[in-house]
């Protein structure tokens, strides 16, 4: 089995490198996936986000309210700090369970986001970090996500810097430019997986 992390900052387009390496045959393990799933209602993940936040970050249906918890903990890193503290041990449980599911000969390509900021890298037989620079992921996040440019700046802003992921990759995705240039370097990346 071979074990890979796959990061980028935000608006960087992980999510489709991942959406093409499961593609081509890659066990996908999504920690954001991970991370909706351990605070779904009737979870002791969202008990504790409750217990700490208060049911303000509920919506009317009981279910977590996503941009409300986001408006807190990216506006304070203390705040940022206490929700990953309960939310990362549940996806690192959750995510194990799935590794140890996809059986021997498996590609496991984790998603994680925060793999930087977390210190994760070791954990990984290889780190592929999709790359984009900060003008291009500033543009993806307020056109294609609706975000404002200040929402998208503190959210870029809370994340690992440009040179601390490129720093811990193995391979590097530059996705600076059209999706058609993205595919022939994701499929030269799972060429390497493979031989691993």
């Amino acid at each position: 089995m071979a074990s890979v992390g796959l990061t980028g900052g935000i608006g960087a387009g992980k999510s489709e490198v991942a959406r093409l390496l499961e593609s081509y045959g890659a066990v996908l393990v999504d920690a954001d996936r991970i991370a909706r799933e351990v605070v779904e209602p009737g979870t002791e993940g969202l008990a504790a986000v409750v217990a700490e936040f208060g049911e303000q970050v509920l919506d009317e249906d009981g279910r977590l309210d996503r941009p409300r918890l986001g408006a807190i903990v990216f506006a304070d890193e203390e705040r940022r700090k206490t929700l990953g503290a309960i939310v990362h041990p549940l996806v690192g449980r959750r995510s194990a369970e799935l590794q140890e599911a996809a059986g021997p000969d498996a590609i496991v390509v984790h998603d994680v986001p925060l793999l930087t900021e977390n210190g994760l890298a070791p954990l990984y037989d290889l780190v592929i970090v999709v790359d984009a620079s900060p003008q291009t992921q500033l543009e993806r996040l307020v056109r294609l996500r609706g975000m404002t440019e200040e929402d998208a700046r503190a959210r870029m802003a809370a994340q690992a810097t440009r040179e601390q992921r490129l720093a811990v990759a193995d391979i590097v995705i530059d996705n600076d430019g059209p999706l058609e240039a993205l595919e022939p370097q994701v499929r030269a990346a799972w060429e390497r997986l493979r031989a691993l």
